[in-house]
Parts: C-alpha cells; sequence; structure tokens
C-alpha cells in the first residue's frame, strides 16, 4: 500500500493535503510533515494544506492555504487523520481527480481510492513516518519534528497503551535528524499561571457516576471567552486521567451544535459508545457530538453500564 501511495504523488504535479476540522498535535504534524516530505523529494510539485486554524497549536504559527475550487481539477487530494468524512476540514477533496488516505482510527467507512487505515498505529504521524521510511524518503528537520509532534502528542508522551516497539523504532528514524525537542516540548505543554489555576478550579467540577465514571460537565455560559468547546473539552478531560480506581472518564462541553463529548478509558473499549452517538476514534479514546444535554446523560449511563463488564 505504501508503494501504491508513493505511486499516486509521483504521479500528481498539484497535491491538495486535508485532515480534521479542529485540529490535534496529529493531524497538523502528519498534515505539515507530509507536505514538506514531498516537497523535499519532489521540489518540482505544487503542494497546499487546507484546512481550519489550528487554535490548540498556536507557537506553529501555520498558515493554511486558501486556494479556488478549480485547483482540485486533475489533483490528488490527501486526507491524514480522519476517521469519518464528516469530519474532514474541506469538502472540496471529492472533487480531486483522485483521493489518497492515511489514517490510524478504527475503521468506519471507505473514504479514499486508496484508503490507508492501520488503528495498530499510535498516530498518523507514525503512519506517515512508516510510509516515508519504507519508500526511503529523504528526511529532513522541517519534515521530521512536525512528525515526531504528532507521535508525542497522541500517544500521551509515549504513555498510551496503543505505543509499541514500532513506535520507538519510528521515532529513532525521525531522531536520524536535529529535532529540537526542549523547544518543542516547552512549546507543546507550558502554561500561563492563569491557565494553571483555571486547571484546579475545574477539578473541583470532576463528579462520579454510580460505578466510578468521572465527568466534567461544562454549560455554555460558563465557556472561558473566546474559546472553543473542542479545544476546552481535549483539555478538561485530561484532568481525570489519573484518578486512582477511575477507568472510564468523560468530558461535556455545551457547543453551538450541542454537546462536545470527549471518552477515554485505560481499560474498556468505548469505542461503540461514540459510534453509536455518530462519533467514532479509538478503542479507549473517543468522541462524537450529541444535540443536548439529555442525550449526553444517556450517553454517560451507557459508560456507567459498561463500567461493570469485563474489561478487553
Amino acid at each position: 500500500m505504501f508503494k501504491e501511495a508513493l505511486k499516486l504523488i509521483k504521479k500528481y504535479n498539484r497535491i491538495i493535503i486535508h485532515r480534521h476540522s479542529h485540529p490535534d498535535g496529529d493531524a497538523v504534524g502528519s498534515q505539515m510533515g507530509l507536505a514538506q516530505l514531498i516537497k523535499d523529494n519532489f521540489p518540482q510539485k505544487e503542494v497546499y494544506m487546507v484546512g481550519d486554524e489550528a487554535t490548540r497549536l498556536p507557537f506553529l504559527n501555520v498558515k493554511f492555504d486558501e486556494i479556488p475550487d478549480e485547483y482540485y481539477n486533475g489533483a490528488l487530494a490527501v486526507i491524514l487523520d480522519c476517521g469519518s468524512s464528516r469530519l474532514i476540514c474541506d469538502e472540496r477533496y471529492k472533487t480531486a481527480e483522485t483521493t489518497l488516505r492515511f489514517d490510524h482510527h478504527i475503521y468506519c467507512e471507505a473514504i479514499a481510492d486508496l484508503d490507508i487505515v492501520d488503528s495498530s498505529y499510535e498516530s498518523a504521524c507514525g503512519l506517515v513516518t512508516m510510509f516515508a521510511k519504507k519508500n526511503k524518503l529523504k528526511l529532513t528537520p522541517a519534515s521530521a519534528t512536525p512528525l515526531y509532534m504528532g507521535m508525542i502528542t497522541d500517544s500521551g508522551r509515549f504513555a498510551f497503551d496503543s505505543v509499541s516497539s514500532r513506535t520507538f523504532e519510528l521515532a529513532a528514524f525521525l531522531f536520524t535528524q536535529p529535532i529540537d525537542v526542549n523547544t518543542l516540548y516547552y512549546n507543546l505543554y507550558s502554561e500561563d499561571f492563569s491557565k494553571i489555576i483555571e486547571k484546579a478550579d475545574n477539578m473541583h467540577k470532576i463528579k462520579f457516576t454510580p460505578n466510578n465514571v468521572a465527568y466534567i460537565y461544562t454549560a455554555r455560559e460558563d465557556l472561558p471567552q473566546n474559546s472553543e468547546a473542542p479545544t476546552v473539552s481535549s483539555g478538561l478531560v485530561g484532568l481525570m486521567r489519573d484518578i486512582k480506581d477511575v477507568f472510564i472518564w468523560a468530558n461535556f462541553t455545551e457547543c453551538e451544535d450541542g454537546v462536545h463529548v470527549e471518552l477515554r478509558s485505560n481499560r474498556y473499549n468505548i469505542n461503540p459508545v461514540a459510534v453509536k452517538y455518530g462519533g467514532g476514534g479509538h478503542k479507549k479514546a473517543s468522541g462524537c457530538t450529541v444535540p443536548d444535554r439529555a442525550t449526553a446523560m444517556q450517553l454517560l449511563n451507557e459508560l456507567n453500564d459498561l463500567s461493570t463488564t469485563e474489561p478487553v
């Protein structure tokens, strides 16, 4: 499959790279990394990155391309880190001559003409890195750094059980280039003191179901000013990860479309619950958006019941 993907990249002179909306480190990292890989190895090609602003990663200062519709004529559209077509950042990928996808989420649907989907990878960046390694593509610091960023963010700094020996082999491959890890980790994880206080305040909002599922629910009027629900939700869900005897945790944040939901577990497959409510993701890290608080609490009850079953 990697050879077929390379053939497509070699074939097309114009390549437009997509990923999911409200991008995280893996989505942006795979997009930036693949774009740079193509530019470094095939400098004659036109490469564009499209999508909404990366508000979770302001330090990147990445500017996504605004391109006219006709650019898709005779072009290759590449979709990264996206398991569901409804989450792709720009629907114009459908008008490209050919489509290619690299994804590490649980397979839900066919999206591209060539779908490379493998949920055994800790990140889409890991999958793109393997594509580069197998095809013996030239790496540079500009391609290796964002790919490494996506690997560390989607693996929880190599702490999640999606990590394998292959993860470290691929990280070592990226480290054949000089990656400034001190600057990268500082930019990713340092916070203003006010944000740390805000997190401490949110710790007091944690509640528990009868079967010890931890959750935080944030009403829309309580959202910090100028914040986006997905960004808030992904930040808050991590607060519950290390609570003793909690094996499923969830964050609910009200938004314009309803309630944004982030689901996590260290023992259970919570993905079917997310899929049931129109979402998806991974076995132990998934998400969805439900229409209202009542539906969110119904979902929470299902998580409560799930916690009484046998772990996976």
